[in-house]
């Protein structure tokens, strides 16, 4: 049976890595690339944390491409204070040993799916600078692409500002062309990423992952409390929520929604403005998901990398 390929746009950072686990664990998915952006750290650090999950995870043949390192038009944001100086909290892997590609990130883009039209999913968990500056030189990958994914947003309130979500926020003017690029885009907003909590009984069953679970896993998942939360019952894993969809969109209910971002607000700059009622959807926003099938599916397939892994 043919295997689902995948495109990851992402800055790693702790769900990033989270997330490029479960790309490269999952039987029936084939990760075909990885482009990096600065994001939750700098790019520098997006990118080597890239080359270092590569290796350490085991997916060494595939490429990866360092993208912008800058919002379009902005200073650049960074969320250190969520994931750690360094992306990964207080995991700490070997140095990577392989390069990366001298292509941009938006070449490696632009070439992988123009080989492959129609094939291709693209998922993006990060700012979207280098898919904005893919569609300005290449307007047509919005139809060489099998689907569009993102990371991003939320239709009630946000965790940069209270309107925003980081990785809109980020840079919103990206996100408002990638929005109007005229393809659909599935926006996996804090909204559903919320309900996929790594409460203290999927860490316990993190453990069970073995060596994987202990030093990688659980230390990811766990990095982050929120100090504000009085309620606090565990780290969501946001960005796995992106490559799961790709996987098992079954596991979540959706709606079409038209999605526009605003970039001039004063107090609401990076807010996903999204019109459930809207005549003409751009969107699929999913807004429920299967917590227990989720975190079945994605224990079944950290399971499966847990049990190849060489620290195992």
């Amino acid at each position: 049976m043919a295997r689902t390929k995948l495109l990851l746009d992402c800055d790693p950072g702790l769900d990033d890595a989270l997330a490029l686990l479960l790309a490269h664990s999952d039987p029936s998915l084939e990760l075909v690339a990885v482009t990096t952006v600065g994001g939750n750290v700098d790019l520098a650090s997006t990118t080597r944390n890239a080359r270092a999950l590569r290796e350490y995870l085991g997916f060494v043949d595939v490429p990866i491409a360092a993208g912008a390192a800058e919002p379009l038009v902005r200073i650049a944001a960074n969320a250190a204070h969520v994931h750690g100086e360094a992306g990964l909290g207080n995991v700490r892997l070997p140095a990577a040993t392989l390069p990366a590609s001298d292509r941009h990130a938006v070449d490696l883009i632009i070439e992988t799916l123009r080989a492959a039209p129609g094939e291709v999913h693209l998922v993006a968990t990060g700012p979207l600078t280098n898919i904005a500056l893919a569609l300005a030189r290449e307007p047509r990958i919005a139809g060489w692409s099998a689907s569009f994914v993102i990371m991003g947003g939320s239709f009630t309130r946000g965790n940069a500002t209270v309107a925003a979500e980081f990785n809109i926020y980020a840079d919103p003017e990206a996100a408002a062309a990638v929005f109007a690029a005229g393809w659909q885009v599935v926006m996996i907003g804090l909204d559903l990423t919320l309900q996929a909590i790594a409460t203290p009984r999927i860490v316990d069953r993190m453990r069970r992952l073995g060596p994987l679970g202990a030093d990688f896993v659980v230390p990811l998942a766990t990095f982050w409390a929120d100090p504000n939360d009085a309620d606090w019952s565990g780290q969501a894993v946001h960005d796995v929520c992106a490559v799961a969809y790709i996987a098992r969109p079954e596991l979540f209910r959706s709606r079409s929604a038209r999605v526009d971002v605003e970039t001039q607000g004063q107090f609401t700059s990076g807010m996903t403005v999204v019109d459930f009622a809207a005549s003409a959807p751009n969107a699929i926003v999913p807004v429920e998901i299967d917590v227990a099938g989720f975190w079945d599916y994605v224990h079944d397939a950290w399971q499966h990398a847990a049990d190849g892994h060489p620290n195992d």
